[in-house]
């Protein structure tokens, strides 16, 4: 048995059934964590942050490759 990290529930998790960087849902507060060990299991609490700033850089280089595109194109012409 394991604690989220965030409000410390208790989370029925067997150490035989989950593998190494699966995610975890706590179905207390919700909060998203990474199996970083399995024997014992261990987890790490996926921030908000860290998935807002992997969306942001997403569409960073989005905007990169769409600009990227359009320069190419009209010099192209």
């Amino acid at each position: 048995m394991i604690r989220c990290p965030d409000c410390a529930a208790e989370l029925d998790v067997d150490e035989d059934e989950v593998e190494e960087g699966e995610i975890l849902s706590c179905p207390e507060c919700e909060a998203e964590m990474e199996v970083t060990q399995t024997h014992p299991v261990h987890v790490n609490v996926i921030s908000e942050d860290d998935e807002e700033e992997e969306d942001e850089e997403g569409e960073d280089d989005l905007a990169e490759k769409k600009e990227g595109g359009s320069v190419s194109t009209s010099q192209a012409i």
